[in-house]
């Protein structure tokens, strides 16, 4: 099962990674964890995942932030990203509003929706 694709969660709250991990694990993605945008960066730099699902509100560094880093980022920038966030549409329009922020390939609301997750997984990583 080499063919396996590699999902990086970056998520603070630890049952909301719990959640993630099982979620994507329970369907066949390999996973790896950081609890913090620097940490995140830092593992996209060195695991290359085929995929980032990435929290916005985190210590350290926000989930804005590191996404920039990502996008600007040589080695990262390819990588597909799907913000989720208990922050809402309000905030998705923020973004969408923001200067030279390129819109991340998904978005997911809190509280999460399983299925409608998976499919956006196997959607972006099927391009």
């Amino acid at each position: 099962m080499g063919d396996q694709k590699k999902i990086l969660i970056v998520e603070d709250e630890p049952d909301v990674m719990i959640y993630l991990n099982a979620i994507y694990e329970d369907n066949g993605y390999t996973t790896v964890q950081a609890t913090d945008g620097i940490e995140g960066f830092n593992m996209a730099k060195s695991e290359k995942p085929d995929l980032i699902s990435l929290d916005i509100a985190m210590p350290n560094q926000t989930g804005v932030r590191t996404y920039r880093e990502y996008k600007q980022d040589p080695d990262l920038k390819d990588i597909p990203v799907i913000i989720i966030t208990a922050v809402g549409d309000d905030f998705r329009r923020y973004l969408a509003k923001l200067k030279g922020f390129q819109k991340p390939e998904g978005f997911m609301n809190k509280p999460i929706d399983e299925n409608r997750l998976l499919k956006m997984v196997a959607d972006i990583l099927a391009d």
